[in-house]
């Protein structure tokens, strides 16, 4: 199993977490793998990214993985590109790391 905490970021709003986008993608999972190198974990999403419909599909998806309402969770950086910093407001990176690590 991959170290998932090195793209898991604690601090005082909540826990922020690394992610790689993929657009545009046939089918859309969250946790989709991880990248070792980047320190990233992956997200697929079928949303094109064009006018921000794929970083709505990113709140959606990641809000319904961790069990959490959509307004919890936003894109702190990266909204023009595939890597994004996602904040999870309130939720501990422990808690966010064992929901993800189910997936792996």
């Amino acid at each position: 199993m991959p170290d998932l905490s090195q793209a898991l970021f604690e601090d005082s709003h909540g826990t922020r977490i690394a992610i790689e986008v993929t657009a545009g993608a046939k089918a859309e999972s969250f946790p989709a793998g991880y990248n070792e190198w980047r320190k990233v974990i992956g997200c697929r999403v079928a949303a094109p990214a064009l006018e921000g419909r794929a970083n709505k599909a990113v709140i959606a998806l990641v809000s319904g993985t961790l069990k959490v309402p959509a307004s919890s969770v936003s894109i702190q950086s990266g909204q023009l590109s595939s890597l994004k910093k996602v904040l999870v407001s309130g939720m501990k990176k422990e808690d966010a790391l064992h929901c993800l690590e189910q997936f792996f």
